[in-house]
């Protein structure tokens, strides 16, 4: 199998490793009843609903978070550890064509809007070499690549299982309205630090702010996002797919709420599925702290655009 490195800002990087351990969900399909819940919170991608019930399509994308455990209901999702060897797009093929054409189909939708183009041309001289015994026509696989019925939009890989969070796109901003600037853009930051993990809920700045709670792409992908975010406010930032121990946010997040009694919190959150989970930990520590504190919620699309905000 092969060992998930190092983030570029389109894809992965995969660094083949020989015989390493591996974290991989593992599905109990007498357990499983196909109802999707586990699908959405795949941050990568890797799980859809075929034939009824959940499949791992992609062990490739698949990072072992673990996150589509707690939205299995009925507890057939679970994370196991194995000794692996690199990954063989060959031999992955070769065992997925008895899971059905619906299952083969999806693993080679999924290298596509993934940019693998190398293990999609491994996977398909596989399929010519071996076309007797596959369970559909040449034809099927060319209409399912390149058919002019498969042209998807930018959220529709998302009811699949793709998410704009892990696609690579590229944006044309040619058309955009871009605002000339006008002289140097100051800085609306009035505090330090501001990453989770390293603020401190008695710190004196925080008593009775109104707070902004920032996913940490947002600040990238909003052109205005000083002015029109952090102005006026106290700022932390969060990943809730990457950061590890999110329970001491919650934690934090409860403290801010009834020792430093901010004002308000505004939630800014990127529509990718997994950015979701910080609007989670906010509504959680809102409910367990003993004060009540208004929560806006906005959403920014992966062009920068603002695509919903709301008080929840």
């Amino acid at each position: 199998m092969v060992h998930l490195g190092k983030r570029t800002s389109a894809t992965f990087v995969f660094v083949k490793l020989k015989k390493m351990i591996r974290e991989i969900v593992k599905i109990d399909e007498e357990l499983c009843n196909g109802c999707g819940d586990c699908v959405p919170n795949c941050h990568e991608g890797a799980l859809q609903i075929i034939d009824g019930k959940a499949r791992l399509i992609s062990e490739l994308m698949c990072d072992g978070l673990g996150a589509c455990l707690g939205h299995c209901p009925e507890g057939a999702i679970t994370i196991e550890k194995r000794e692996a060897d690199d990954y063989d797009e060959l031999v992955v093929i070769s065992q997925m064509i008895s899971a059905g054409k619906a299952t083969v189909f999806a693993h080679l939708k999924h290298l596509q809007e993934h940019g693998e183009t190398g293990y999609l041309k491994e996977a398909l001289s596989y399929i010519k070499a071996n076309r007797e015994d596959m369970p559909f026509e040449i034809s099927e696989v060319h209409e399912l690549l390149h058919g002019d019925n498969n042209k998807e939009t930018e959220n529709s890989a998302c009811a699949t299982g793709g998410c704009p969070g892990s696609a690579p796109q590229s944006f044309d901003v040619t058309g955009m309205k871009m605002a000339a600037p006008v002289g140097e853009v100051s800085s609306e930051l009035t505090q330090w630090p501001v990453q989770m993990h390293l603020i401190n809920p008695a710190a004196s700045y925080f008593n009775g702010a109104d707070l902004l709670v920032a996913a940490d792409c947002a600040g990238f992908a909003h052109g205005n996002f000083h002015n029109q975010f952090i102005k006026g406010k106290k700022m932390v930032i969060a990943c809730p797919k990457l950061d590890q121990g999110q329970d001491i946010y919650v934690q934090k997040l409860v403290r801010l709420i009834d020792e430093a009694k901010v004002n308000t919190i505004t939630v800014v959150i990127m529509e990718v599925p997994c950015c979701g989970g910080l609007s989670q930990m906010v509504k959680m520590a809102s409910q367990m702290a003993s004060r009540k504190v208004p929560v806006k919620e906005v959403v920014i699309g992966i062009r920068g655009d603002v695509l919903a905000e709301e008080w929840i």
